[in-house]
């Protein structure tokens, strides 16, 4: 192996993803197993885990697993790490990428909304990281990559929610960096734009002109895809990253730098 090839080379590593079962998430994982990590795939639906498992076995990710999750709750996420501490032997990268919304402007958002929102995208976050960080401590360091999103960066009237919980995102990865870095943590944000997803689609038909104004305003003149997350995943989690923490990364065809 050369020493380039090196730097990107996950091989006997061991992977969380939550959410990592569909959508961005899957494609996150597609990244880390074809680089060679055992890659775990965290979520709640059973039967869509073991379709995502039986993809990443299929691209070299020899050792896949799915284990049921349910990472808004704290003892299940004790359980989760539990596992994988005793199945698999160490941990090296968690990604959480665990998310949902809801689209309602302020004054239409229940309080129950906004805590399902803020807890599935932010509280979640905060617990895998809390019970992974002495694993990774443990196998000598290990990369953190949070899930945020352009509206990490923007505002939207029609998703404070989902907005808040990003924008905490980003704020917790340059906590988590900055706390962690001496414990040889990298910790890094990716911010994914205008996806095509499950929930993508919902948001077209509950948004009008979604479609044509995305592609307007995107460089790339396409919407992303979620293999497009491959790459960034793989070099968050790899050796190549080792002096990045504390980054907001915006993956979405430069949307985020179009005025």
């Amino acid at each position: 192996m050369t020493a380039s090839a090196a730097m990107f080379d996950l091989t006997g590593k061991v992977a969380i993803v939550t959410g990592g079962n569909g959508g961005i998430g899957l494609g996150l994982a597609r990244g880390l197993a074809g680089a060679g990590a055992r890659v775990i795939v965290a979520a709640r639906n059973a039967r869509k885990s073991a379709t995502a498992v039986a993809e990443l076995q299929a691209l070299g990710g020899g050792g896949a697993l799915a284990i049921e999750a349910n990472v808004t709750d704290e003892m299940s996420v004790v359980a989760l790490f539990e596992a994988v501490a005793e199945r698999c032997g160490r941990l090296d990268i968690l990604v959480n990428n665990a998310g949902t919304n809801i689209r309602k402007p302020p004054p239409e958002l229940s309080l129950a909304e906004w805590r399902e929102v803020l807890d599935t995208n932010l509280t979640s976050a905060f617990l895998c990281s809390h019970a992974a960080y002495p694993l990774l401590k443990k196998s000598g360091g290990g990369k953190l990559i949070n899930i945020g999103s352009m509206l990490s960066i923007f505002g939207a009237g029609f998703a404070p929610a989902y907005a808040a919980s990003k924008g905490g995102i980003v704020q917790f990865t340059k906590a988590c960096a900055s706390a962690w870095a001496a414990d040889n943590i990298q910790v890094n944000a990716i911010l994914p734009g205008w996806i095509d997803t499950e929930l993508t689609v919902k948001a077209r038909a509950q948004i009008p002109g979604l479609h044509d104004s995305v592609l307007k305003r995107t460089p790339a003149r396409r919407w992303g895809a979620i293999d497009d997350f491959g790459g960034i995943a793989v070099f968050l989690a790899a050796p190549a990253s080792d002096f990045v923490t504390g980054a907001a990364i915006p993956v979405d065809g430069g949307y985020s730098v179009q005025a």
